[in-house]
């Protein structure tokens, strides 16, 4: 896989990952709706920074690792094969009936000031465990051959965060007709479903890579 592959796989993926309703989107959509517009813009750019700062972690983490040793590297890579197909066959078989945006309500009640917003944004991302988990599951399916790991991982991150904040913008936009149409048993279950496919068929294409 080429560079230009890699990155128009990825995109592919990461838009269909990104539109899929989950914490983050709960928080931006709850916010919008209680707080207005501009609160949710600072909380939607905190979740992005929570983003680069997981890609970083991973990114530095698996620099070293492939440095270290290439079998270790192989090996995370199957686990994380192993995980995506794990996900997959989950939102396949058992996609969610709903989606609440008062999910995203469980933490502090809301605070006002451009500061405490990014931070809520933040702080919701970087506590996510599986935020971490995930991108070390995912995005190394997209490194092509000879390719720096560290700092090729950290640019998909960067790609990630970037599309989550359009996909904000456009909450943020249109709150009310999104929020509506993502609380629907249909559409929320069709959007896990294609997402877990897209799970499943990394998985999948990573066990059975030769190499």
């Amino acid at each position: 896989m080429t560079v230009a592959q890699a990155l128009l796989a990825f995109a592919a993926a990461a838009t269909l990952l990104t539109v899929t309703p989950g914490l983050d989107t709960a928080l931006v959509l709850r916010t919008a709706a209680v707080e207005g517009a501009r609160p949710a813009a600072l909380a939607g750019l905190g979740v992005m920074i929570g983003c680069l700062a997981w890609g970083a972690a991973v990114a530095l983490g698996l620099g070293v690792l492939l440095a270290a040793s290439t079998l270790a590297f192989t090996v995370l890579k199957w686990a994380g094969a192993a995980y995506l197909v794990w996900l997959g066959l989950g939102l396949i078989l058992r996609p969610r009936r709903a989606f609440e945006t008062e999910t995203a309500a469980s933490g502090p009640a809301p605070t006002h000031g451009n500061l405490a917003c990014l931070r809520r944004g933040l702080l919701t991302n970087l506590l996510n465990p599986k935020v971490g988990v995930f991108y070390v599951s995912f995005l190394p399916q997209f490194l092509p051959q000879g390719v720096p790991a560290g700092p090729f991982v950290f640019l998909l991150a960067g790609l990630h965060g970037l599309m989550g904040l359009a996909w904000f913008t456009l909450l943020i936009a249109a709150t009310q007709p999104l929020s509506r149409m993502l609380r629907r048993p249909a559409v929320v279950g069709w959007l896990d479903r294609l997402t877990g496919g897209v799970f499943l068929a990394f998985g999948l294409r990573l066990a059975l890579e030769r190499r």
